[in-house]
């Protein structure tokens, strides 16, 4: 049986090779990391790597996986306690959450970033806002799905500029931008309005 103490020491492992393979990610691509950099600035041995972790990939994909599981986590939430849901709210504390993990999440979404992550991002709202979209039947499914596309990366593109102003603009600011572009671009194909 584990003791508490092996528990905190894996986490403490896991921890110093998340950094230090954030660390390096700032300065290069992920192909030109080794395992070895990242034991060496961790002062890990490799043995101790590979009982976490296959390589440098598997190790990105559960960095990202946390961080997806961490806004999962922040949206079920918001949608469980809140029956009249406040987007500008939600939007809020989703652009706390990346200022608070403002280094990690700057590399996942730049143009270095994995492509797949910020998909992976995208589709945490898909089905909220096709069916917001959709409902009542103002536009199609496949219209909606345009729509959504167009949505999702403009936010994407709007925290990437957020991110290389250094995040000077309060999360409280973005959100309601945020809201205020998407909403009223929903408003308008709700009510018929020709783009």
């Amino acid at each position: 049986m584990r003791s508490d103490k092996d528990d905190r020491r894996v986490r403490y492992t896991k921890m110093v090779l998340k950094e230090s393979f954030i660390k390096l990610l700032e300065k290069k691509d992920i192909s030109q990391i080794s395992i070895k950099e990242i034991c060496e600035d961790a002062d890990i041995n490799r043995a101790t790597f590979y009982s976490h972790y296959s390589d440098q990939h598997d190790l990105l994909r559960k960095i990202e996986n946390e961080l997806l599981d961490n806004i999962n986590a922040h949206l079920t939430e918001f949608y469980q306690k809140s029956d009249n849901m406040n987007p500008v709210i939600l939007a809020e504390k989703i652009f706390e959450y990346l200022k608070e993990n403002a280094k990690l999440c700057k590399l996942l979404i730049s143009e270095r970033g994995d492509l797949g992550f910020q998909k992976r991002i995208m589709m945490l709202v898909y089905d909220k806002i096709i069916t917001e979209l959709t409902d009542n039947n103002k536009i199609t499914k496949e219209d909606a799905e345009y729509v959504y596309s167009y949505t999702i990366t403009g936010c994407v593109g709007i925290v990437q500029k957020w991110f290389d102003d250094d995040m000077k603009k309060s999360a409280h600011f973005m959100a309601e931008m945020v809201i205020k572009l998407t909403s009223g671009l929903m408003n308008s194909l709700k009510s018929g309005t020709q783009i």
